[in-house]
């Protein structure tokens, strides 16, 4: 959380700094227009948890295009492998996902500027496998269910495989053009299980795309760091 809101500050801080107000010639009199494109980027926070967490592996691609005025259509599509190494199981869960939806942003840039401070929506659905390593019976689990089928678990362990869910998610974010079309950005969404396929004597501890799961809530908090490219295809008057 920290580091979160350290980025955060970041990108704030150069939001401001980039909406100074320029200094203006005879060529800005002309009709602003702001360019539309094709936005490129990568999830640096999963390389970054990659790198200093042995129980876990991920990336994603994540991209937006600007259809009208504040309208973007926005999508991620990535990889994920976790490893629960807990008191009373150990289990792993790796796939694949994707996410769809639409951003809106609610900032006004001055001219020459397109930074954006936005909320979006998104509908996320994953294909993936679950496999479980150990456990230990204890009384009050419900992660399996019947002692027939910890039996079973027992003599042979468990791999669930063709595994899918999907939820929504609520999407609050900014974006900051560091550079010329070289965009830094964060963003955290609420996210909301509607559907998944559970594994056969024990339920889903991870989902990629969404994240942890638990027995007790069917909500879940992700966030991202972004560093992203615009392709500007052409630019169009306010």
């Amino acid at each position: 959380m920290r580091i979160y809101l350290f980025f955060t500050s970041i990108l704030i801080s150069g939001i401001i700094y980039c909406q100074e107000e320029p200094n203006l010639t005879a060529r800005d009199t002309l009709p602003p227009s702001e360019k539309y494109g094709l936005r490129l980027g990568v999830d640096i926070a999963r390389f970054i948890r990659t790198a200093v967490n042995d129980d876990y592996s991920g990336f994603e691609i994540n991209a937006d295009y600007r259809v009208y005025k504040n309208y973007y259509i926005a999508a991620e599509i990535g990889n994920e492998s976790l490893l629960r190494d807990e008191t009373n199981i150990n289990v792993e869960g790796s796939g694949s996902y994707v996410r769809l939806g639409i951003d809106y942003n609610t900032y006004k840039n001055w001219y020459g500027m397109q930074n954006s401070i936005y909320a979006g929506l998104r509908y996320g659905f994953s294909t993936f496998d679950q496999t479980l390593n150990d456990y230990n019976i204890f009384t009050g689990t419900d992660f399996f269910d019947t002692p027939d089928n910890l039996e079973n678990f027992r003599s042979e362990g468990r791999e669930s495989t063709g595994l899918t869910a999907g939820w929504i998610e609520l999407v609050l974010g900014l974006k900051v053009e560091l550079f010329k079309n070289i965009y830094l950005g964060a963003n955290v969404s609420l996210r909301r299980i509607v559907n998944e396929q559970d594994p056969t004597g024990f339920e889903n501890l991870f989902i990629p795309g969404f994240g942890r799961t638990n027995d007790f809530s069917e909500f879940n908090v992700g966030y991202t760091y972004t560093i992203s490219y615009l392709i500007p295809f052409y630019k169009k008057k306010r």
